[in-house]
This record gives C-alpha cells, sequence and structure tokens, in this order.
C-alpha cells in the first residue's frame, strides 16, 4: 500500500474495440470506472481505449465507425482490460478459434491483469483458452451456443455477471453496467460504487440474474406484482419476516406470491431477503463503526454467529476481514 504521502496511482482499464463492436457496450468502462474518485475528486481509473491492429478506424455495428489512438500494445499497460461485445467475431464465435491478428494482440496481454469480457466479449476469452475451466456466463441468447462451443467452460446462464477472481464475465449489454459496478464495488468499497452509480442514473446492485429476462411476455399493467412487498421488506430487514407476512402486502396467497416473486426477480423470497441482508450488512461493515453484533441485528440476522455464516457463504470471508478489507481500502 503507497505511503500517506504519495498517491495510489490510478488503475489503468485498457478496452480492447474489436470490429463490430457495440457502441453502447464500448462505452461502459469508460463510463462507470471514468466517474470512479475519492473524497478529494481524484480519479481512481485511467481508461484508455485500443484496436487489434493499431490506432484507426472500428467498425461498430452502428451506422457510425469510431477511431481509436492506441494499438494492442496498450494491453501491456493494463491492470484491467475490458473487451466489450462484437457483432463480428468471425472464427471466434464460429469456430472458437482465435485469427493470428487476434493472437498477436492478446500475446501483449500482461501477467497478472484482470480480464473482463462484457456479453459476447467472452467469445474472445474462451477461445484464447482463459475461460477453461472456470465459471462464465455471456447474453442468455447465446449460451447454449457459447457451452457447445467451449465444452471446457462451466457457463451459467441464469446470472447477470460472474466474478471469478481475476477473470470476469457479464450477460448481456447492460449488465456490463452491473459487472463494471461490482468492480468498483470490490476495488474501493460501496460508498464509491453508490456514488458513480447515482450519476449514471443506475441502481447500484439489481435483484436477481437473467432469469427474469428470458423470453418472458411483459405482465399486463393491471396484473398485480411484488413490487409493493419488496419495498416493505427492505423497509423492516432488521425484523423477523415471513412469507405469509410479504404476501399479505400484495393480498396473495402464498403459493400464488412465491410462484410471482420467482417470475419477477430470479429466486425465492427467502433467497432475495437473504441477499439483501448481507447487501446492508455489507454496507454497514463499510461505512460504519457498529460493532459486529450491532449490524448483525440491523440487517436482520439476529446474531453475529448467523451473520458471520451467511457472510461466509455468500462472499467467502468473514464480517471482520470484510471489514478490514474495505477499510483499508478506503483509508489507503
Amino acid at each position: 500500500m503507497a505511503g500517506r504521502g504519495a498517491p495510489t496511482p490510478a488503475h489503468r482499464v485498457v478496452v480492447l474495440a474489436l470490429d463490430g463492436v457495440i457502441p453502447f457496450e464500448l462505452g461502459i468502462p469508460q463510463r462507470i470506472f471514468g466517474r470512479a474518485r475519492t473524497p478529494e475528486g481524484r480519479p481512481l481509473y485511467e481508461v484508455v481505449t485500443c484496436g487489434v491492429r493499431g490506432p484507426g478506424p472500428i467498425r461498430t455495428d452502428a451506422d457510425f465507425d469510431i477511431t481509436v489512438v492506441h494499438g494492442p500494445e496498450a494491453l501491456a499497460t493494463a491492470d484491467t482490460v475490458v473487451v466489450p461485445a462484437s457483432y463480428e467475431l468471425g472464427p471466434v464465435f464460429e469456430e472458437g478459434r482465435l485469427t493470428e491478428e487476434l493472437t498477436a494482440a492478446l500475446a501483449h496481454l500482461p501477467a497478472g491483469a484482470r480480464l473482463v469480457a462484457i456479453c459476447t466479449g467472452g467469445y474472445l476469452l474462451a477461445a484464447a483458452g482463459l475461460l477453461d475451466g472456470r465459471p462464465a456466463t455471456t447474453h442468455w441468447s447465446s449460451a447454449e451456443h457459447f457451452q457447445a462451443l467451449f465444452p471446457r467452460v462451466k457457463v451459467d446462464a441464469d446470472v447477470l455477471f460472474i466474478d471469478d477472481g481475476e477473470v470476469l464475465t457479464s450477460a448481456g449489454v447492460a449488465a456490463g453496467i452491473d459487472l463494471c459496478l461490482h468492480l468498483v464495488r470490490r476495488d474501493h468499497g460501496s460508498a464509491v460504487a453508490n456514488d458513480v452509480a447515482r450519476r449514471t442514473v443506475v441502481p447500484p446492485h439489481r435483484d436477481g440474474g437473467q432469469a427474469q429476462y428470458i423470453q418472458r411476455p411483459v405482465p399486463e399493467p393491471q396484473l398485480a406484482t411484488t413490487r409493493t412487498a419488496r419495498t416493505w421488506a427492505l423497509g423492516r430487514l432488521d425484523q423477523p419476516l415471513q412469507l405469509r407476512d410479504m404476501a399479505e402486502q400484495e393480498a396473495m396467497s402464498v403459493r400464488t406470491f412465491t410462484r410471482r416473486f420467482r417470475e419477477e426477480v430470479g429466486m425465492s423470497p427467502g433467497q432475495w431477503l437473504t441477499q439483501q441482508r448481507v447487501e446492508r450488512a455489507r454496507h454497514l461493515l463499510e461505512s460504519s463503526d457498529l460493532s459486529v453484533d450491532h449490524i448483525a441485528r440491523a440487517a436482520g440476522f439476529g446474531t453475529a454467529q448467523s451473520m458471520r455464516q451467511h457472510l461466509q457463504s455468500a462472499l467467502g470471508v468473514t464480517p471482520t476481514a470484510y471489514r478490514r478489507t474495505f477499510r483499508e481500502i478506503a483509508t489507503g
């Protein structure tokens, strides 16, 4: 960790733009990482974009091209590499094979760089063998093809993103925002990620996974939803909450409420409550000086032991270790 007299250099994010890149997804890293600041306003990330062949024009899937000023050698300077989706992956998509041009470009990847793929950008990482044996996700409509093409990858089409340490993948389009916000949160804590989310006018964390977006008709406006129950529960996370109490908020039977909840959110009410309580505990561990016992009660876990078990299961760390990590990030 750098001394207090010398600011830590900004984390360098290099975005690899492929021909056929989707402009929306290409812009996500700059929009999310580029807005992350210290309390004093110092940028926490430096974002640059490079092409496979070198500086120059790159086709997009829109009616305009873009011009990049960096070639693939910029990858060698990266702390994090982001590969947005492209609709012109050629042999990568059709055969799971890298072209000589892509092989040469990826040769610049430095050892230890964090690798991030948005949507079908994961095809490039998989074709390079970088996802072998790892869990990964992609857009739900490509998941079956992705799994067939790369059988050594453990594809999960139900999630918005997967964090497998130094290799991360997201589902389609806006899930790239979720993943980049997750990385800001992982690097610098919830306060910074929440500030970026507010400036971008997006939720800092979306409930559920891709299941809620897969070929399902939009409910008729007159049909009841479970939104009221969720809002009611979020205001009472510190209290014991029963499934029947949530169902009563929507005037539904428990059975109907449970089915409707899973259709809308992509998980059961119990799973959702646990997830929300974990997020509440994370926020309090990062942003307050409350004791672990107090936080356990405020988040609805009741006891420190119960919260410890849930955080260990969800995050792989104890509350004390989580707080120590993010306090060091915030004050280092």
